[in-house]
């Protein structure tokens, strides 16, 4: 099992930044990908920004320029950056994390961005 831990979320102003955090423990050998979603209310769940053991990132066409993933492998932790956010980025984001071929996901962290 993996478990995963989500930090800073929170409410901004359009125009500023966030960076969110996710922590893994537990079994985290054969992890392969690490990630973010998103949730809007109403909304299906979408791909954010992903990293893969190799390094690669991809990014969904609405962030990209704006956001940027990155891992510390060390700490078993993915960050993502968030910059001038947009009233349409307001959603529960999700950390996930692909171990072989399980997917594991955190418990949700609420970014609000509103003037």
């Amino acid at each position: 099992q993996v478990q995963l831990v989500e930090s800073g979320g929170g409410l901004v102003q359009p125009g500023e930044s966030l960076r969110l955090s996710c922590a893994a423990s537990g079994s985290i050998s054969g992890i392969s990908r690490m990630g973010w979603y998103r949730q809007a209310p109403g909304k299906q769940r979408e791909l954010v920004a992903v990293i893969i053991s190799g390094g690669s990132t991809n990014y969904a066409d609405s962030v990209k320029g704006r956001f940027t993933i990155s891992r510390d492998s060390a700490k078993n932790t993915v960050f993502l950056q968030m910059n001038s956010l947009k009233p349409e980025d307001t959603a529960v984001y999700f950390c996930n994390v692909r171990r072989w071929e399980y997917d594991y996901w955190g418990q949700g962290t609420q970014v609000t961005v509103t003037s």
